[in-house]
């Protein structure tokens, strides 16, 4: 970056953590315009927003020990820049394209701002393919959609992560393996541990489909600026390959953790709060986020977004804020998790506004809907059994309650990226096959099968005995 003309310095005069206070004096900034020292190029600010008519919040994006009031900035009329093209595919780097698996450096010259303008509303498809992920409970309960939004939402440690990567694992790895030419995948980490990103690049490398992948972090050692602009970042490289013709699968660990880092932020600006004591600019920042990760007749997005509950709390405004956006919510819980059912997948709080028969088919369908009613009506007769026992229930109701066993238990799974800590080799099975199992299960051809001899087992032909 060259040094600019007098107009385009500026002058620190407040330091807020990561939050930097600039006054112009002469030509004003743009948002989102890169600033460096004047004494240290490598020190680089973004600009954020307006604090007065000539003063600006900046976004500090870089380790900066020395930085103090008075010393001097220059305007490079640019905003963050990331490396595309198929350069980046089976890389790891941050959001200044800096590579960060060891790897030769990243060709700057081929770049892209990581703000560009949305997709305009006559330029949008509708997605209408259900894409498959091997996986019973999701592909049954909570199907997605090629080119729809699919969100995984539980608290700490129910197993949002290990479920995201094995939707990846799936449908990168055994599903897209023919067609890597195509069919690319961008995963952000956002605000997560890098312990888990490095796993995942293990997996993807041990699996020879890697060069079909590119990953850029933000892990959550980084400052909230950092973390803030990761997913950014991330979203407009899939709008490159979208926009070159391929089909992309997004994945973002953690969404949460991009509307945390925002909330970090807005508390250093001292910004008045809005619900919840989140952001006032929450809504705006997540709807342009999810905007951005649309599809077009050049090609397709799919994202799939790891949600984090704080608390286990639902209700909590930065998870609330993500919905809207969703077309499949899978939620995990910790009641199922402790009862060592894996996924632990609740699925009569899960939703799927894919779940009609013009999407998936009358069958389908209609056997969730009378899956949803067995298994409803089975946790009504949950305390009566804690009570009384089983043997109480009327037969029409001993029936259901066996019924909803059978499937809950069906619906767990061994999965293959879990293969090497639980032993137990990793099952990918066809939604049709899916479908019909459950069907049979309802139909009551199951019925003298004792529930324990359907766990992670895959389709119904696998049960011994």
């Amino acid at each position: 970056m060259e040094r600019k003309n007098m107009s385009e310095e500026g002058k620190i005069i407040s330091i807020l953590g990561q939050v930097i206070e600039v006054e112009f004096a002469d030509q004003l900034p743009k948002i989102h315009d890169i600033l460096f020292l004047e004494s240290d190029k490598r020190v680089k600010l973004e600009v954020y927003s307006s604090s007065e008519a000539r003063i600006f919040y900046c976004l500090l994006l870089t380790p900066a020990p020395y930085l103090r009031k008075g010393v001097k900035v220059i305007n490079t009329r640019e905003s963050i820049k990331i490396p595309v093209n198929n350069q980046v595919l089976g890389r790891v780097m941050d959001i200044f394209g800096k590579a960060q698996d060891q790897g030769k450096s990243l060709d700057l010259s081929d770049s892209r701002e990581i703000f560009t303008r949305s997709v305009v509303f006559d330029e949008a498809i509708a997605p209408t393919q259900v894409l498959s992920t091997g996986i019973k409970a999701i592909d049954f309960f909570c199907p997605i959609l090629k080119a729809g939004k699919m969100g995984l939402v539980g608290g700490a440690g129910v197993g949002k992560t290990v479920l995201l990567t094995e939707i990846m694992h799936n449908i990168v790895i055994l599903a897209n393996k023919k067609d890597q030419k195509k069919n690319l995948s961008i995963f952000a980490g956002v605000g997560e541990r890098i312990r888990e990103g490095h796993d995942l690049y293990e997996t993807l490398s041990e699996s020879g489909v890697l060069p079909s992948v590119a990953l850029i972090f933000g892990q959550m050692g980084e400052n909230p600026a950092v973390r803030f602009r990761t997913g950014q970042a991330a979203a407009a490289l899939a709008e490159y390959f979208r926009d070159d013709g391929k089909d992309l699968l997004f994945f973002i660990d953690n969404i949460f953790r991009f509307a945390q880092a925002g909330y970090e932020l807005a508390t250093l600006m001292n910004t008045i709060p809005s619900e919840g004591g989140y952001q006032s600019t929450l809504s705006s920042e997540m709807a342009s986020f999810h905007e951005r990760l649309v599809s077009t007749k050049d090609g397709s997005i799919t994202s799939i977004e790891a949600v984090y509950v704080p608390s286990d709390d639902m209700t909590d405004h930065g998870v609330q804020s993500v919905f809207p956006y969703l077309d499949s919510i899978v939620v995990l819980s910790r009641a199922v998790y402790q009862e060592g059912r894996f996924p632990a997948i609740d699925f009569l709080s899960s939703t799927s506004s894919v779940l009609n028969p013009q999407m998936v088919g009358e069958l389908h369908a209609q056997t969730v809907i009378e899956a949803l009613a067995v298994l409803k009506k089975a946790l009504s007769l949950e305390r009566i059994v804690s009570l009384i026992g089983e043997g109480e229930l009327s037969v029409v109701d001993q029936t259901v309650y066996k019924r909803a066993g059978l499937i809950k238990n069906y619906m767990t799974q061994s999965f293959f990226t879990t293969e090497g800590s639980s032993g137990k080799k990793g099952q990918y099975v066809l939604m049709n096959q899916t479908i019909k199992d459950v069907r049979q299960i309802l139909d009551g051809k199951f019925d003298a099968i004792d529930p324990g001899k359907l766990l992670y087992i895959g389709s119904l032909k696998d049960m011994k005995g």
